[in-house]
């Protein structure tokens, strides 16, 4: 590989490079299509100017179009009527930004407003890859990919404007055994959506990609409709539409500072004047962090250096007669497209190669900067150059004609931050995109419609702002930013655990005791146990997409459940007190179940306008108006937004506290729990003295503890509220007065199969917001009769009247060394008929279970279905649930019959 490059040189001579190039921060578009873009676009407004500008060199039409575009957008504002309301404001002008403005004025409304603070585009956008994908491993994210291409292929006929639209496919390439399975795993996951994958061989390979070499590749996993566009050109198309259909762009026009109006609204200040909002947007990139400090949020955010290396006319790729897949070598961690009659090469570094821009995340980032460059280092990417040129030989005499390394944005789990945010109103957040591009239209999409109609088009809470706290601070989110870069490309297995920054502030109460004996989770900041150590065990973290070295300890603690007594630390769990004069007004109107009485405890859901399921909750009634409200870890300001929100618009007299950090939470489960709790209280804790459901305020080992007689293993159980502090000495103490009844820990994972088997529902699940209630099968908890208007219920009722073509299933897996996840698909003659929502093995009957949708017509029990597993598709039947009694149902049904006997 021959390297030449802009402001400095380095060379090879068909081997490894020997000196670093340097690469000066000079305005250089990646693309051809870029350039012709503003050429056309610059003909039209000044033909006389702009006659000949194709004929002048590539570095001299890039820095005069930037001259041009800079003048142009500084006239702009001048001559450009300044708003002093809007419906919404949107701060960042990237391909999010204006996305989010485009789909906000189609979808009708009119009074929209993007700032930006220098000129579209500048940040992450105009130095992107462009690619575009179909793929990806979360399922709904699947969807934004998928919205995202269908409105760029459609977007140059709407708009007038070339986008530089290529979709010539993609190949991610398996190399080893694991890679294959991992193609497998992802291929189950796909069948049920609406992207078209295939799981090809080396020799479909090589005719998508003619230049690869075949000894080196096992499979590949095909995606027809993928490519790369023009991340400039597409921006500007989106600005266009956004234009043409009323919305107003500003630029450059920073925004100083924002104000809450008392209304929930707010004033946006620039130096152009102020205008009052409705509601604003973040979509600034990697100002974003910037944009939140001027409402007291430290939005984790962290800036990376991504590089991307682009090589002169390759003779063997001119040659070609049609334009090459785009390829993503796994092992290697790198993305290899056809850029011209050359190549496009982006590596995902190691993450302690890799360099993150912290300083701008102490500082700020620097002011003026928006389309520079950083210093690019080839020392950094040579392994993974030289892996490319194994994989793709040709590389190895290929000229470098560019290298940018440029900033783009990372989350501590690389997911964007969409949606609205907890702690300020009408504050929505559309940030930390590593792949913008991507996601730009699919996210300015899902935005747009939740704004517009009050509720999320579907699920996405994997991207939701809220899934961040306190306890996410910048060591924290440096670290994991790093190892979401370098974890890039690893192979993303079930159940996964990453270990960078652990532990948070949060692990308190119990850590420092089970730390060492269990393999722990990571849950919003917490660490909490999966499953526990036994002398013997093979211990440690062993992913696999089989059953793997956690199967029989957790088998051994659903024992110990069933037969015992087990304790699980159930900290994680999200708790609020809602009180006040309206407590019950509120509730009564969030919740489609009756509010419990004092002293009780139900299950109860939160619905959206349309009837589906926003949250499940545990809620208690304390005291007369005082409730307790228990959800997910996952869940926590996700649910308390929503609750603040229906209180501060509804003018509901009730204060809310958020007590998660502050209360420790203990289980304990299984048919010795009574006997263990009564050796530590005086209270009465016998069947008629602590009822199922009821709630008591206990002394248990002196210490005060709120218990609830509910156990979500289905045995007979209680959950202990305590303060933090107090933990240890509970836990201690309850260790201690069960060694005669058998006492030990149990995790999640045995908690899972446990409730499972006992046909338990799971909130992100079974239920989230791509599912109603009734298909869920919670029928018993939504009180369609209640007098309380609640949200969602006339959606229920003409759900109910219209009647369901889809319903959850209790279904029966034979498989072998494997087992049910969730998100599978589910066959029947021949046919895709629906997805599983979750699965486990089931100790007690010593059998795969799974909960899936499927249409009504194959719900009766006794039918079967296929679901496929790693590529095979595994028999299945519809089993009357549950398979195994819940102890409440047990003992009843027990004094039932002893009652005719």
């Amino acid at each position: 590989m021959f390297v030449t490059s802009y402001g400095g040189t380095a060379c090879i001579d068909r081997g490894p490079l020997v000196r670093r190039a340097q690469n000066k921060r000079i305005f250089i578009t990646s693309t051809m299509s870029r350039i012709l873009n503003l050429i056309k676009v610059k003909l039209r407004s000044d033909p006389g100017t702009y006659r000949g500008f194709a004929q002048l060199p590539l570095r001299t039409i890039c820095c005069t179009a930037r001259r041009q575009t800079d003048d142009s957008d500084a006239s702009s504002v001048l001559g450009k009527r300044w708003k002093e309301t809007a419906e919404t404001v949107i701060i960042g002008g990237g391909c999010v930004g204006v996305s989010v403005a485009y789909h906000l004025a189609k979808g009708g409304m009119k009074d929209v407003v993007l700032l930006e603070k220098s000129e579209l585009t500048a940040g992450s956008t105009w130095h992107a890859a462009g690619l575009t994908t179909y793929y990806h491993p979360g399922i709904n994210l699947k969807k934004v990919h998928y919205d995202s291409i269908k409105l760029y292929e459609t977007l140059e006929a709407e708009t007038g404007q070339a986008v530089g639209f290529h979709q010539p496919g993609s190949v991610r390439i398996a190399s080893t055994a694991a890679r294959v399975d991992e193609m497998r795993y992802q291929m189950t996951r796909t069948h049920w959506h609406a992207t078209e994958q295939y799981l090809i061989g080396p020799e479909e390979v090589q005719e998508l990609f003619p230049l690869v070499n075949v000894d080196k590749v096992l499979a590949g996993l095909y995606t027809p409709g993928d490519g790369h566009i023009d991340p400039y050109s597409l921006t500007m198309a989106l600005a266009a539409g956004a234009r043409m259909h009323g919305a107003q762009i500003y630029n450059p026009a920073p925004v100083t500072s924002l104000t809450p109006t008392a209304d929930g609204g707010w004033d946006v200040q620039t130096p152009h004047g102020t205008i009052r909002a409705n509601r604003i947007v973040n979509t600034a990139g990697f100002w974003a962090r910037e944009v939140g400090q001027m409402i007291g949020f430290e939005h984790p955010t962290i800036p990376v250096h991504h590089q991307y290396v682009v090589t002169a006319t390759v003779p063997e790729v001119k040659a070609l007669k049609k334009e090459l897949a785009v390829i993503r070598d796994l092992e290697g961690s790198y993305y290899l497209r056809q850029e011209r009659d050359g190549l496009l090469f982006g590596p995902y570094e190691k993450m302690e190669k890799m360099v993150l821009q912290d300083s701008w995340v102490r500082d700020g980032v620097p002011p003026g900067f928006g389309k520079e460059l950083f210093e690019s280092d080839l020392d950094r990417i040579m392994e993974h150059v030289e892996m490319a040129m194994d994989m793709v030989p040709v590389l190895k005499k290929a000229d470098i004609i560019n290298i940018v390394c440029g900033p783009i944005t990372y989350t501590p789990d690389l997911l964007p931050m969409v949606g609205p945010h907890q702690g300020a109103r009408n504050y929505w957040t559309a940030i930390g995109f590593g792949y913008g591009v991507i996601h730009a239209g699919g996210i300015g999409r899902f935005l747009s419609d939740w704004i517009r109609n009050g509720e999320p088009p579907y699920d996405l809470i994997e991207c939701d702002p809220n899934r961040y706290g306190a306890w996410t601070d910048v060591p924290f989110a440096c670290a994991k930013a790093r190892e979401s870069y370098g974890f890039n490309n690893v192979v993303g297995y079930p159940k996964e655990e990453r270990f960078a920054g652990r532990p948070t502030a949060r692990a308190r109460g119990l850590h420092q005791l089970l730390r060492d004996r269990a393999s722990m989770g990571f849950h919003a900041g917490w660490e909490q146990p999966h499953w526990f150590y036994k002398p013997g065990d093979d211990i440690g973290y062993k992913p696999s997409f089989r059953r793997t070295n956690w199967f029989e300890p957790v088998g051994r603690e659903c024992r110990l459940v069933m037969e015992k007594v087990g304790v699980i630390d159930l900290t994680p769990f999200g708790k609020f007190i809602v009180k006040g004069r309206d407590s019950h007004k509120l509730l009564d109107r969030l919740f489609a179940n009756t509010l419990p009485k004092v002293g009780r405890t139900n299950i109860s859901h939160m619905l959206t306008p349309s009837g589906r399921v926003y949250a499940e909750v545990t809620v208690t009634q304390l005291t007369p108006g005082e409730f307790m409200l228990i959800t997910g870890s996952g869940s926590e300001l996700h649910d308390l937004r929503w609750i603040e929100t229906e209180a501060a618009e509804g003018g509901y007299d009730v204060g809310i506290s958020n007590v998660t950090d502050d209360v420790g939470v203990l289980g304990i489960a299984g048919p010795n729990s009574r006997r263990v709790l009564q050796k530590l209280t005086d209270d009465d804790l016998s069947e008629s003295g602590f009822k199922f459901l009821h709630c008591k305020t206990v002394k248990l080992a002196g210490t005060t503890v709120r218990a609830i007689r509910i156990s979500y293993t289905g045995e007979l159980g209680w959950e202990l509220y305590m303060d933090q502090r107090d933990m240890a000495a509970v836990y201690k103490a309850m260790m201690e007065a069960g060694k005669d009844e058998g006492i030990d820990d149990f995790g999640t994972y045995a908690m899972s199969s446990l409730r499972l088997e006992k046909g338990f529902r799971g909130w992100g699940a079974e239920m989230n917001c791509d599912t109603n209630p009734l298909e869920a099968g919670l029928d018993y908890f939504i009180k369609l009769n209640k007098p309380a208007d609640f949200i969602g219920k006339a959606a229920l009722q003409e759900i109910k009247a219209k009647g369901l073509r889809r319903k959850l299933s209790y279904i029966s897996v034979d498989t072998d060394n494997i087992d049910p996840e969730g998100n599978e698909t589910v066959w029947h003659n021949g046919e895709v008929v629906g997805n599983t929502t979750s699965g486990a093995y089931s100790y007690s009957s010593r059998r795969s279970l799974a909960f899936a949708y499927l249409p009504v017509e194959l719900c009766s029990v006794g039918q079967k279905v296929e679901v496929e597993l790693l590529g095979r598709k595994y028999p299945a039947s519809v089993i009357q649930e549950p398979l195994v009694l819940t102890e409440p149902t047990r003992t009843r049904l027990q004094r039932k019959a002893e009652g005719k006997a």
